[in-house]
């Protein structure tokens, strides 16, 4: 039998049926995107993802340590559509503001992908913690693998430059709303903006 009084140690939980079968890491991780898409980051919380997914909260620190971790993790789910960029930029350097600036605008106009990503961002405007991983997730995992695609002087400066002109356009269209950005043609906004993501990324 068990010593209630002993300690159990971190991060080692009692095994159950929901802990020990298939897919509890996956479980963590599906309920941590939906909580902190749907409550953002300081509502959500490590028991309320556990309750989510149906295991022990010490099996949630055992897969991913510190919420912030957790959140990281988050990010990534989130962000893997975000991650083919390269991909797009891989294909030339001609009539690259259009393809990076229309694939965007279609990550953001998709629903599916819209929710989680709306979640990140409101996130990091509110919270140092969830700011930290974001720019620590799109300087690693975004940026540096844009940049080094460019063959233009300084590209990690302007890889940042086209990154911040796309946040700005995604904040103020789907997170404040603001007309009539908010509800422009998507096409519209790609015929705008693709001749300056062009410049920042291929002129020398």
């Amino acid at each position: 039998m068990t010593d209630p009084a002993k300690p159990r140690r971190r991060g080692r939980p009692a095994r159950t049926d929901a802990d020990s079968g298939p897919g509890a890491r996956e479980r963590i991780l599906a309920a941590a995107r939906t909580d902190f898409a749907e409550r953002g980051y300081d509502k959500t919380s490590v028991r309320g993802i556990a309750k989510a997914a149906g295991v022990d909260p010490a099996l949630v620190h055992h897969y991913f340590g510190t919420k912030d971790e957790l959140f990281a993790a988050a990010i990534e789910v989130s962000f893997e559509p975000a991650l083919l960029i390269p991909a797009v930029l891989g294909e030339g350097p001609e009539g690259i503001g259009e393809r990076l600036a229309r694939y965007f605008i279609g990550v953001w106009e998709n629903p599916a992908t819209r929710a989680p990503l709306l979640a990140v961002i409101r996130s990091a405007l509110t919270h140092e913690a969830a700011a930290k991983v974001l720019r620590a997730f799109v300087l690693r995992r975004l940026l540096e693998r844009v940049a080094a695609d460019l063959k233009v002087p300084d590209p990690k400066f302007r890889a940042e430059l086209a990154a911040s002109h796309m946040i700005g356009i995604a904040i103020l269209r789907y997170v404040i709303k603001v007309e009539p950005l908010a509800s422009a043609d998507p096409e519209d906004i790609v015929a705008m903006v693709a001749p300056t993501l062009q410049r920042y990324l291929t002129e020398g």
